[in-house]
């Protein structure tokens, strides 16, 4: 099985007709995934390399069924869009757009989980998600990710997350999902929410979980996995050379005192019986010795 989107999940592409929209949309097409439709206001009635355009995802969904959207545009209309999809009716939202103030993310975010509860949000500034061989919606190469499970992936880094996947793929173990949540201070599926995902698909026997300094969402999923999870997990956290006062990449890499750093965070997820690794190699020989012993 997979989490949250698998070979019947139909996406439309808000902002097909950008640069950035059209190259990951069509790539996304290409690997499989069912991209019904795409979203440029004042744009409905063409199309992008076949795929029909329309000027609101109300109308998208109403002629094409789409039930997820893959959200590509600038970071000024990013929130609206998020909130358009919703509003739509649809359940799955993927934003990969970066540089989005924090205030407009709290403020979508808590417009969602308030107004929209059946409408999920992944990102913004994530590479999205793929199930291999079922979906793939964002910017994940699907030439490294191999079908038949049986770990998944979540990361808050997208460039760890194609390299947690390509580790595990070169030892033949196979992913059934893979998440980037994501590195903003506000993200709107969190490390706990995968992990409950993952607890409840019975073809994941094992989680890979990818996390880097600053906020505390790695110490809240160590207390999930030690009273929640059943299932063996492997930790890699980024950020353990990072200097002290420095400002680093990620908008979430926030240190606050001891809470937010990678040795507090190793800590924690340690004492709920993870396998913390030094680095992302080892992490995949941690998690490809375990899937061996699990047989």
């Amino acid at each position: 099985m997979s989490i949250f989107v698998d070979e019947t999940t139909r996406v439309v592409v808000q902002g097909l007709t950008g640069g950035q929209g059209r190259f990951h949309g069509l790539r996304n097409r290409d690997y499989g995934t069912k991209v019904v439709a795409g979203v440029t206001p004042g744009k409905g009635g063409t199309d992008v390399d076949g795929i029909p355009v329309f000027d609101t995802v109300e109308e998208a969904v109403a002629v094409t069924g789409a039930t997820a959207s893959f959200v590509s545009v600038p970071p000024r209309f990013a929130g609206d869009a998020v909130l358009e999809a919703a509003k739509a009716g649809v359940s799955f939202v993927v934003c990969i757009t970066e540089f989005i103030p924090a205030k407009d993310e709290a403020y979508f975010f808590n417009l969602l989980r308030d107004e929209y509860p059946g409408t999920r949000l992944l990102g913004p500034n994530c590479p999205g998600i793929i199930s291999p061989g079922k979906c793939n919606i964002g910017i994940t190469s699907g030439d490294i990710a191999l079908p038949g499970g049986p770990v998944g992936i979540v990361s808050r880094s997208g460039t760890l997350t194609y390299q947690a996947i390509h580790e595990l793929s070169q030892q033949g173990v196979g992913q059934t999902t893979c998440v980037g949540i994501g590195g903003d201070p506000v993200p709107g599926t969190s490390f706990i929410d995968c992990l409950a995902a993952f607890e409840a698909d019975p073809e994941t026997k094992a989680v890979l979980m990818i996390g880097e300094i600053g906020g505390a969402d790695e110490e809240k999923a160590a207390a999930f996995i030690a009273e929640h999870f059943s299932k063996p997990v492997v930790a890699y956290i980024a950020g353990q050379t990072a200097p002290p006062g420095k400002k680093m990449g990620h908008a979430g890499a926030i240190i606050s005192g001891s809470q937010g750093t990678a040795k507090a965070k190793m800590d924690a997820l340690a004492e709920a019986g993870v396998i913390v690794a030094p680095n992302p190699t080892a992490a995949g020989e941690a998690m490809v010795e375990i899937i061996h012993k699990l047989g």
